[in-house]
């Protein structure tokens, strides 16, 4: 059974102010997601639990899984060197 995805609101204005390409391939590898939560390359970020990042050229989205309720939350969707503050 395919995962829900919520987006919170700082993710969506970040995916609205990227260049259209980029935010198509966001987006396909936020679609991927539903199937599958945990794709190769997908890293847990230490001191948290259940908040994962996966990689997309030099964005990062972080996300949460909730696997009991089969729920993805989308954190932020940002470039690597602004992600993490």
């Amino acid at each position: 059974m395919p995962y829900r995805i919520l987006i919170t609101r700082q993710a969506e204005k970040q995916l609205d102010a990227m260049p259209q390409q980029l935010a198509n391939r966001v987006d396909q590898h936020i679609e991927a997601l539903r199937e599958d939560p945990r794709p190769s390359g997908v890293k847990k970020l230490r001191g948290y639990t259940d908040t994962y990042r996966v990689r997309v050229g030099n964005r990062r989205i972080i996300y949460t899984i909730d696997d009991r309720a089969q729920i993805i939350t989308l954190l932020t969707i940002d470039d690597r060197k602004d992600v993490y503050r």
